[in-house]
């Protein structure tokens, strides 16, 4: 035999930061007929399934559904608080809040832009600097990305709106938690979030496709003083429907929402607080296992205060631009897709570990021996007895 055999055969492991993996029970609720949409099951089980989208997101507040990803809900929440010539706030820590800075300029906003790089978190100071400036309280937004899924940072949300409420500063605060929602604790309401928004395809556990925006009594209030909303981006006849269709602008996300209503089963079913500690111990692990690598001098971690590091995705940089081959060797001869270097100069040099949702002790060991086989095969310099580590965090 002249070609080296691939050991790639059998399941393949998709741990990219999104889409994550499809729980069984979802592709199960998903795999069936067509419904009916217009009386029956699909229309009875909307008020628990929104009910329950707000357990999750910790809101007594409204709930908007959008057949869109997470930049579809982007323009969705801006759309409807945000008219042309107003000016939004973007302080930036990765690629995702120059991505809503960008939307935001789409629709005819002014966006001030403070950007903190791509490996540290908000600087409060900084932001504090540029609220005191607005004396004519010009900014009606700050645009606020919980977890950046580039940078795998995490901001701290609750110190800004204590910094908003010190300075007395009426803007919203809206809040992207596409990669956080269902890992990373977060408390909509106990936070002072105004707006929210999210997807399905992580925390959330199902297919790409869907999108929420999440909203208070102070971001309607700001609605309802509108100029104009677009007919379809109206987030009030979703949040209040009067008749089924107006949850979607038309037909429904059938099987989308049968997926949806299985995952969210199974959220409740473990407990929110739960699935928060569980995201939690599982990141500690792969910290452990790439800070025990890092000794050898070719591995860091994007971020490298773990109080600032995401518990649903972990960026991390190799030396001398070999991310790419070290994700090549592990999707080709492992069967274990990383996710790609996003939103960095040095790309090739970058790659993203996505343990968020439907993830488990196994599946996380799983992921830190494909890298370590990788690392091995291409002669990658590391500390020894990672693994090692990484299985005691867990053991505990």
């Amino acid at each position: 035999m002249t070609n080296p055999i691939s050991l790639a055969q059998g399941r393949e492991y998709l741990a990219i930061p999104g889409p994550s993996v499809m729980p069984d029970a979802v592709l199960q609720a998903m795999h069936r007929p067509s419904p009916n949409i217009y009386d029956g099951e699909l229309i009875e089980m909307m008020p628990a399934l929104t009910r329950d989208l707000r357990r999750v997101a910790r809101t007594e507040h409204h709930v908007a559904i959008y057949i869109s990803n997470g930049h579809g809900t982007w323009e969705a929440a801006l759309s409807n608080v945000i008219a042309p010539g107003e000016t939004v706030l973007a302080p930036a820590s990765g690629r995702f809040t120059h991505g809503w800075a960008e939307m935001a300029e789409g629709i005819g906003a002014k966006v001030e832009l403070i950007d903190f790089g791509t490996s540290s978190p908000w600087d409060m100071e900084r932001i504090a600097d540029a609220l005191r400036a607005d004396t004519g309280y010009r900014i009606k937004a700050v645009l606020a990305v919980h977890v950046d899924t580039s940078s795998s940072i995490r901001n701290d949300i609750p110190a800004l709106r204590a910094l908003l409420d010190d300075l007395n500063h009426p803007a919203l605060l809206m809040a992207d938690c596409i990669a956080s929602l269902g890992c990373d604790r977060f408390e909509m309401d106990a936070w002072g979030v105004d707006v929210m928004v999210t997807a399905c395809q992580k925390g959330l556990m199902t297919p790409a496709g869907v999108g929420f925006v999440f909203f208070n009594d102070k971001a309607q209030a700001k609605r309802a003083e509108m100029p104009r909303v677009s007919q379809y981006w109206d987030w009030q006849p979703r949040a209040k429907p009067e008749l089924f269709y107006q949850y979607f602008n038309g037909t429904a996300p059938t099987h989308h929402l049968y997926g949806l209503r299985a995952a969210l089963d199974l959220i409740h079913a473990e407990g929110i607080e739960r699935v928060w500690t569980r995201h939690e111990r599982l990141a500690t692990a792969i910290w452990t296992a790439c800070e025990t690598w890092a000794e050898g001098g070719a591995l860091q971690l994007n971020v490298a205060d773990r109080a600032h590091r995401s518990h649903a995705v972990t960026t991390l940089r190799l030396t001398d631009a070999r991310g790419t081959p070290l994700r090549q060797f592990t999707e080709t001869q492992m069967g274990l897709t990383l996710g790609i270097g996003l939103g960095m100069e040095d790309w090739n040099g970058f790659f993203r570990l996505g343990h968020m949702g439907h993830v488990n002790g196994q599946m996380v060991m799983a992921i830190l021996g494909g890298m370590e086989t990788a690392m091995a095969a291409q002669n990658i310099p590391r500390g020894k007895g990672a693994l090692e580590a990484a299985a005691a965090v867990l053991s505990q």
